[in-house]
């Protein structure tokens, strides 16, 4: 056998679900080569070989968060940060970062932000367009909520949009008004308008921003993501960046691109016309699903429901598409070869995205395409059987139950979120569920969603479906292998077993045997891509 180029021994390896738990780990280049007994693998090393001791802590396969978005993380990282993490728990506080960024800025420039929960605020409510028109009127302003799904304007952003008190809403959007007058508030496509007019970042910008997130999802463990929309704003311009930025080796994880194929942002025959189809590419970067957009958030009460929002009984979210838009678009991309994700959260859009699945299936099948629905929050129990016919991956975030569960109970009352995100019933259904974090709609820490799937209570302690709770075995294969299976990648990663890619993440807590609130507080020490040491904890 060849020599390892590297053994970690001395600690507790989890190699996978059905493979457990292994006393050492050699490496070959960038695969691993065996697991095993400490002294049998010991037996394999030559003189060249780098023995590291992980000195009794735990080391798991590389972590894979299925859904999130690298370079808007990235860019994000040098934006205002309005997450109640790091600080921001008033609208008095956002006011006041709104105010410093204005005194530094040049009139005219763009401030830019995003992360506030409204639901997490003192004042439970969004800052509002005069607010910031106080401390800013100079300046455009444009500030995310942190799912993504709502954005708060000051008045020069909306004029700068086009928008004003008669401008009627969108189809699939909603502009905010309180008592006659706009108060700011942009939800889903009403949004458009304004974005379509804040400086573009360049390709040179997104490649900075694609290698600046990367590094830091290294320092959580983190070796592997499936970028969730490229093209989501600046069209084509983002492939080229990801193509860029893999020739230069600027990707510091291993990336599957989803593809935009909505109605208006849509670089789908931009890519096929350069043969970039579901699974192109290499280790580092490769072609994944196509997306398009359905409904919003449920925390913004823009999901889209077939019951009334709770707070609100005139309110059942906003449907972005139409049936017939949404079977054009799934058998646009279905004809092409290409697998399907898209965004879909309250059940209604999940019933609509499962219809438009069955004709494209019934038209051209192909067994091992593995649709997706990511999000997949709320569906009725009767798709349940429609999703296992077809193999339907739902791509969930427990990270969404930890940071957003009690906003849930707020707008939908005591019983509907006990529902969501069924992590156990999609598993033990025989479903590839994964996990992820939408960051940066929450944090990429991978920690909360491991929590929430094992204990499945919100930040504060609600119960968010007791009975939907994994064990720490299962929670880690949906961050690992079902992750790789929902981008056809099981084969190469997720595992610790011989001829597959050396990721590995090695932490400073065992989640197997610490009480779950223990894990929210654990620490990645390293992390292992190929085999190469590529981020290692201060000590």
């Amino acid at each position: 056998m060849t020599a390892p180029t590297r053994i970690l021994t001395n600690g507790k390896i989890w190699c996978g679900l059905a493979e457990g738990f292994a006393e050492a780990l050699a490496i070959a280049g960038d695969k691993v080569l065996a697991t095993g007994p400490a002294a049998d693998i010991a037996a394999l090393a030559g003189p060249e070989t780098e023995v590291i001791d992980l000195d009794g802590r735990l080391a798991v396969p590389g972590l894979n968060d299925a859904h999130l978005h690298l370079h808007l993380y990235g860019k994000s990282l040098v934006q205002l940060d309005l997450r109640p993490a790091a600080g921001v728990t008033s609208v008095q506080a956002i006011v006041d970062l709104v105010a410093e960024a204005a005194r530094n800025a040049k009139p005219g420039e763009w401030i830019l932000g995003r992360g506030y929960d409204h639901d997490k605020l003192a004042e439970l409510r969004h800052p509002t367009r005069r607010e910031l028109d106080a401390v800013s009127p100079d300046n455009p302003v444009f500030l995310h909520r942190t799912c993504g799904h709502t954005t708060i304007a000051n008045t020069l952003a909306l004029q700068a949009g086009g928008i004003g008190h008669n401008t009627p809403d969108p189809f699939g959007g909603k502009i905010g008004r309180t008592a006659g007058e706009l108060d700011g508030l942009l939800f889903e496509n009403a949004r458009a308008s304004v974005q379509a007019v804040i400086p573009l970042p360049t390709e040179a910008d997104l490649v900075d921003s694609i290698e600046r997130g990367g590094k830091s999802l290294l320092s959580f463990g983190i070796t592997s993501c499936m970028e969730a929309a490229i093209g989501l704003e600046v069209g084509t311009v983002e492939l080229d960046a990801y193509i860029t930025a893999r020739k230069d080796n600027r990707i510091p994880v291993r990336v599957a691109g989803t593809l935009m194929g909505d109605l208006e942002r849509n670089i789908l025959d931009y890519a096929h016309a350069k043969g970039l189809v579901t699974g192109v590419g290499d280790d580092i970067f490769r072609i994944g699903p196509v997306k398009y957009f359905t409904d919003g958030s449920a925390g913004a009460g823009t999901a889209w429901m077939s019951r009334a929002y709770e707070n609100d009984a005139t309110n059942f979210g906003v449907q972005c598409l139409t049936q017939e838009q949404t079977d054009a678009l799934t058998m646009a991309a279905h004809e092409k070869g290409y697998q399907l994700a898209p965004h879909a959260i309250g059940d209604a859009a999940i019933t609509m995205v499962l219809n438009a699945y069955e004709k494209a299936y019934a038209a051209i099948p192909a067994p091992d395409r593995r649709h997706r629905i990511e999000h997949c929050g709320w569906h009725t129990p009767e798709d349940l059987p429609r999703m296992i016919e077809m193999g339907v991956i739902p791509a969930g975030q427990p990270s969404f139950l930890y940071f957003f569960g009690n906003g849930y109970y707020t707008i939908l009352g005591e019983e509907r979120p006990q529902h969501c995100y069924p992590f156990k019933t999609w598993l033990d259904s025989g479903l590839h569920p994964s996990a992820s974090t939408d960051c940066p709609v929450t944090s990429p820490d991978p920690l909360p969603c491991l929590y929430a799937l094992v204990a499945r209570r919100s930040d504060s302690g609600k119960p968010m479906g007791l009975d939907q709770k994994l064990t720490v075995a299962e929670a880690l294969h949906l961050y690992t292998y079902e992750a790789a299976w929902g981008v056809h990648d099981e084969d190469r990663k997720g595992r610790l077993i011989p001829g597959q890619l050396a990721d590995v993440a090695v932490f400073d807590t065992d989640f197997f045997t610490v009480p779950p609130e223990d894990i929210l507080t654990a620490r990645c020490l390293m992390t292992m891509l190929g085999g190469q040491v590529v981020y290692r904890a201060a000590a």
